[in-house]
């Protein structure tokens, strides 16, 4: 009898206990493999019983997913805890639930590649109540096109520093909670963070890590991704200077100064200056500018269409330093939280320079900056040095490879092919065109073709009329060939970037001999976006497109809904194709430029289609 009374007393006490000392529900929420938990770390006088009941759940169910804790809980412990699944499932809202809804929320359709550091960027809001307004929302992996709810009271209430710190204290949830059982953790990319030099510090392979995260839109500052568990790799140090030592030092030495930029609230208008040489000193219009103007005029109502409020005030700087510096006291100018243009680089300091103090993008649409770096500087043209990347695949290819002479040669381009062959045998060919009696046999390039299975020309003229004949002398041997039997030959024919800008040409030879030219952009007017943007072109301005008004409208439409985000972060190495032209910004080694690092490559088919790369 005083066993039972005893086991009664003991019985009573552990449930004063369980009362006494409350569980305190966790309120971080993960999602592992799909499911979602709450992680709860264990604090002094938590049961099994305590929890499970703080969670709504069974003593079980907790054991099945924490199968250690059948051993007896200790502090800091984390555990997982499934959350329970509402039965009664979704319904449709009320008219008045809807309205409530629209009072209380703005909505935002996730964009491809878009983080959810960068939507809590956007709006100044923090990653806890996005999470807390979206039910089921993995900060991993947004789902391109779901609309979030953004709570309009918080907008503008949270700096980049607490939402960084938000994201690492998810990552470091999902880790505590065994997620890393596989062998690997979840790591927060910081600003200026590249697949390389993550893989570098967490001793991968760029390819490993390219493999373990879903890469297709690019590393961005904010995203949570896998990296190995084990110790990260220490980074070489830099060299120390010794300060007497300056041999082959120039200048100062201070690396450029990083520039924040702020993102504009929804509500805020946009005010961008254009700056423009839209006429030169002695008061002549420029019709390349002018037709850059009205593409971007076009580019900003397709912006304003999506939602976003800008004003625009164009300044013709001509080209003249002393227009720039009195632009820069301009009261207009000076409301300005975008700047495009100049155009030319050595017009472009003063106003890089401004742009830097005031936390403002600038963005050089044609010019590819030789001299001039900063952090506030966004380049659309892909620097020279890229210019051939996309040669790789048909040198590759295999075949002979000739290089086409004439006395007419382009020795920037021959140089720039000799150094992408380096080993690669090759030979000259030596192209003469005589007009009387032995044109004929001089210009008739059928042994050319006959002596190789498979070929690739690069024809280093610069002349039109050159150019002109050696593709029409190279279609005429391909006919002759065929004509009598043989096989049709297997060549390309790559050109200068310069043959895009020949006007008397004949183009169906292009076709013919399966030309392959490279160039900062490209629209083919054949395609349903330009035949869109061509047919607005005219109805606005009655003439037709050039491409400079290509790149006027790519210009306002990839930057201006930019400002409403993270601008530097959220752009490093996302990919845009307003039209036809891809763009990828990146910084280049060793220097704070935002630069576009995609060349085009078109390849004119002998179906007479073009396909870009």
């Amino acid at each position: 009898m005083k066993r039972v009374l005893l086991l009664i007393a003991l019985t009573i006490a552990a449930a004063c206990l369980h009362a006494a000392v409350p569980v305190e529900r966790s309120q971080t929420v993960v999602y592992i493999n799909g499911e979602k938990f709450y992680i709860h770390t264990v604090r002094k006088g938590d049961t099994l019983f305590a929890i499970a009941r703080c969670y709504n759940i069974s003593e079980s169910t907790l054991l099945e997913y924490n199968p250690t804790a059948a051993d007896g809980l200790k502090i800091d412990q984390t555990l997982r805890i499934p959350l329970v699944k509402k039965q009664d499932g979704e319904r449709p809202l009320t008219a008045k639930e809807e309205k409530r809804r629209k009072k209380t929320f703005i909505e935002h359709t996730v964009a491809p590649g878009e983080t959810l550091y960068a939507v809590s960027r956007r709006y100044e809001i923090s990653v806890e109540t996005i999470l807390e307004d979206n039910e089921g929302l993995d900060p991993r992996h947004l789902t391109v096109g779901r609309t979030l709810l953004i709570r309009k009271k918080e907008i503008g209430r949270t700096d980049e520093e607490r939402t960084r710190s938000e994201l690492t204290q998810y990552a470091e949830a999902l880790n505590h909670a065994g997620a890393s059982a596989s062998g690997y953790a979840y790591y927060v990319v910081q600003p200026r963070e590249t697949v390389y030099s993550l893989s570098r510090r967490f001793g991968m392979t760029e390819q490993e890590f390219i493999a373990l995260n879903d890469l297709q839109e690019g590393l961005k500052a904010g995203a949570i991704v896998r990296v190995p568990c084990e110790t990260p790799v220490a980074e070489t140090p830099e060299p120390t200077i010794d300060p007497a030592d300056t041999t082959g030092m120039q200048g100062e030495t201070t690396p450029p100064a990083e520039i924040v930029f702020r993102a504009l609230r929804p509500s805020e208008r946009l005010q961008v200056a254009l700056l423009l040489p839209l006429s030169s000193e002695s008061g002549t219009p420029s019709p390349n500018f002018t037709a850059f103007y009205q593409g971007f005029l076009l580019g900003l109502e397709a912006v304003k269409n999506r939602g976003y409020s800008v004003d625009l005030n164009l300044f013709d700087i001509r080209k003249s330093p002393a227009r720039i510096e009195a632009l820069l006291q301009n009261p207009q100018f000076r409301e300005a939280r975008l700047i495009v243009g100049p155009v030319y680089e050595e017009h472009a300091e003063p106003v890089v320079r401004y742009a830097e103090e005031q936390g403002i993008p600038v963005v050089t649409p044609l010019a590819d900056l030789k001299q001039l770096e900063s952090d506030a500087l966004f380049q659309m043209a892909p620097p020279e040095s890229h210019k051939y990347d996309k040669l790789a695949s048909l040198l590759e290819a295999g075949g002979n490879v000739t290089l086409i002479r004439t006395e007419h040669n382009d020795p920037e381009f021959e140089r720039e092919i000799l150094d992408r062959l380096q080993d690669r045998a090759f030979e000259y060919y030596d192209y003469q065109s005589v007009q009387g009696a032995d044109f004929a046999r001089r210009s008739d390039l059928t042994p050319l073709l006959k002596r190789y299975d498979k070929h690739l020309f690069f024809v280093l003229s610069d002349n039109e009329v050159d150019v002109d004949r050696i593709l029409a002398s190279l279609a005429s041997a391909q006919t002759n060939l065929q004509a009598r039997g043989f096989s049709a030959p297997e060549y390309t024919v790559v050109g200068n970037a310069r043959w895009n800008r020949y006007a008397n040409i004949d183009r169906t030879t292009f076709f013919k001999n399966r030309v392959v030219l490279f160039s900062i952009f490209h629209a083919k007017r054949d395609s349903e976006e330009v035949r869109r943007f061509d047919t607005e072109y005219i109805r606005a301005f009655g003439s037709m497109p050039n491409l400079y008004s290509y790149r006027g409208y790519e210009t306002a439409v990839i930057f201006c809904p930019g400002m409403y985000s993270d601008i530097e972060y959220d752009m490093e190495g996302r990919r845009y194709k307003p039209l036809q032209t891809t763009y990828t910004f990146r910084q280049e080694p060793n220097s704070p430029t935002h630069v576009n690092q995609e060349w085009v490559r078109i390849n004119y088919n002998s179906d007479f289609t073009i396909t870009l790369e």
